[in-house]
Order: C-alpha cells, then sequence, then structure tokens
C-alpha cells in the first residue's frame, strides 16, 4: 500500500474503532453477558492502537517508501481484520472457531511491526 491509501485505511478504521466503541458503551452494555461485553471492549482497544499504529505506518512511507513498510501497511491492517474481527464475533456469539482466527491476527501484527522496523532500518 502507498502512502495515501495507507492513511486513508487508517483514518476509516479510526473512525469504524469510535464506532464500534460507541455502540459497546451505549447499544450493547445492556444487552451482552460482560463476558462477551470484555472481548468486544478488547477488540475495540486493539482495534485503536493498530489503527494509529496504521497511521504512523502511512506517515512514514511518505518519506520512507520502500516494500518492508508497504508490508507492514498491509499486515497492520490484516491483523485488524482477523484479531479485531473474530473478536466482534466472538462477543456475539460467533462459532469459538473463530477463536483459531485471533492469534493469526496477533501474528500478522508482529510481523508486520518487525516487517516496519526492517524498513525503517533500511534507510
Amino acid at each position: 500500500m502507498n502512502s495515501s491509501r495507507t492513511l486513508a485505511l487508517a483514518g476509516i478504521l479510526l473512525a469504524l474503532a469510535t464506532a464500534c466503541g460507541a455502540f459497546g458503551a451505549h447499544a450493547l452494555k445492556s444487552q451482552l453477558a460482560p463476558d462477551r461485553l470484555q472481548v468486544w471492549e478488547t477488540a475495540v482497544r486493539y482495534h485503536f492502537f493498530q489503527s494509529l499504529g496504521l497511521l504512523a505506518v502511512g506517515l512514514a512511507l511518505r518519506g520512507l517508501d520502500n516494500g518492508a513498510l508497504r508490508a507492514a501497511a498491509a499486515l497492520v491492517a490484516l491483523g485488524i481484520v482477523l484479531f479485531c474481527g473474530s473478536l466482534y464475533a466472538l462477543s456475539f456469539g460467533g462459532p469459538r472457531l473463530l477463536g483459531m482466527i485471533t492469534p493469526l491476527g496477533g501474528l500478522a501484527w508482529i510481523v508486520g511491526w518487525l516487517c516496519f522496523a526492517w524498513g525503517a532500518l533500511r534507510t
């Protein structure tokens, strides 16, 4: 992903994280069991953190555009979909099998942030 697409995606994901947080605090608080609401809140927290990280990757791409940074952007975005998406679905009672996807999102983040470090060092 280039810097413009990465920054746009970060903005969209941050807006979505904000909406999910508000939805959880207002609409889901009385609808979900406390353990499921906690899963939702974990998804929102990581959604925010990683989206802010994606924003930083997009800014870095403006001056240091290389393959490792572009890979970092893609992996961080993929991690948000896999990790947060699976937790959002689990909080609504999705199949427990989705719990096997969650660590793949975490792994995508780890590899993505290592790609970011490598890309930053290669400049």
